[in-house]
């Protein structure tokens, strides 16, 4: 005789059937399908689960989005998070280009809902948040606000300046641009810049900051806006002081604390202050090499949604077991 485990027959299959429709299809009660079939409701609340267990019945959740759910809940609970969006697995491989279009749209998608005409909203550079608002269609009037310059020798389409111009001009709301490199060559130029009245203003906003959307680089070649903006010394400087992640270019250490290198004195963008007291910072951030990074980030508190995908989250999930948070 085989020792596998037999499932169960036609008779007791249908019975099983007939109980999950009852309760499944028609919304009854155990209570009442116990009265019905002459059974006390522990038995009916058996049956339910053997005919789950034998594949009688199938749950199947369908969301209005290609997200996986299982790993956005998973990813949730482990860094404690308001909300994860795991993009689904591609059945294919695909390009970055393709994966970050997939992730401004899930973005765009998300910030469509959740923005209030009361809300100060912030955008910093990154391909992906600019990807996100081609696909914004509306948003509530509010105050848009650049959190970091321009990065020298981007297409002007994909400049941070562009992207606030775009989503302000779908919000009617006002525009707080920073017309300004992100990366200065020394503290005393990036101080008189931050002094000029439009940059001023807009730094000025950051206090008033209600939500913001930023992408989250790792301190790696091409993984990082300001990590290849920089000369090798200075990267392998950094590098060298535990540097494992940047947004908006601020750097954060493996354990999620905010790092003060030079690098802070020559660059335009929010400080880690101000990004750390946003009351809803959505992160995104995306692909295998970027894994340490986004962890090193969830680890600073300072994010309540990410959107990553299947790519970053399976490797995520292992390094968020192999050091719970506390």
């Amino acid at each position: 005789m085989s020792g596998k485990k037999q499932g169960p027959g036609l008779v007791e299959s249908l019975r099983l059937a007939a109980v999950a429709r009852r309760f499944y299809d028609q919304g009854a009660s155990k209570l009442e399908i116990a009265d019905e079939f002459g059974i006390s409701r522990f038995k009916v609340a058996r049956m339910l689960d053997a005919a789950r267990e034998s594949g009688i019945v199938r749950v199947e959740f369908r969301l209005p989005a290609p997200v996986d759910l299982v790993l956005s809940e998973e990813i949730r609970e482990a860094y404690r998070l308001d909300r994860v969006l795991v993009l689904e697995r591609a059945p294919e491989p695909e390009s970055r280009e393709v994966a970050r279009r997939k992730i401004g749209t899930l973005a765009a998608r998300l910030l469509t809902e959740i923005v209030t005409p009361g809300d100060v909203l912030g955008l910093s550079w990154a391909r992906s948040v600019n990807a996100m608002t081609d696909a914004i269609e509306s948003l509530p009037k509010c105050p848009i606000v650049q959190l970091c310059g321009v990065q020298a020798g981007m297409d002007m389409r994909d400049r941070s300046v562009e992207t606030v111009s775009r989503v302000a001009s779908v919000s009617g709301g006002e525009p707080y641009p920073i017309f300004g490199p992100l990366v200065l060559p020394d503290r005393r130029t990036t101080e008189t810049l931050r002094r000029q009245p439009g940059i001023a203003e807009t730094f000025g906003q950051f206090k008033n900051l209600t939500k913001a959307v930023v992408s989250i680089g790792a301190w790696k070649p091409e993984e990082s806006t300001v990590y290849d903006a920089l000369d090798e010394a200075e990267r392998g400087a950094i590098a060298k002081r535990g540097a494992k992640a940047e947004v908006s270019a601020r750097l954060f250490d493996a354990d999620g604390t905010p790092m003060s290198t030079g690098l802070a004195h020559h660059v335009l963008a929010i400080s880690a202050e101000d990004l750390l007291a946003v009351p809803e910072v959505i992160a995104l951030g995306y692909t295998e090499p970027k894994a340490e990074a986004i962890d090193a980030v969830l680890r600073s508190g300072m994010v309540s949604t990410l959107i990553t995908d299947a790519a970053a989250a399976v490797p995520l999930l292992k390094l968020a077991e192999a050091r719970p948070l506390p």
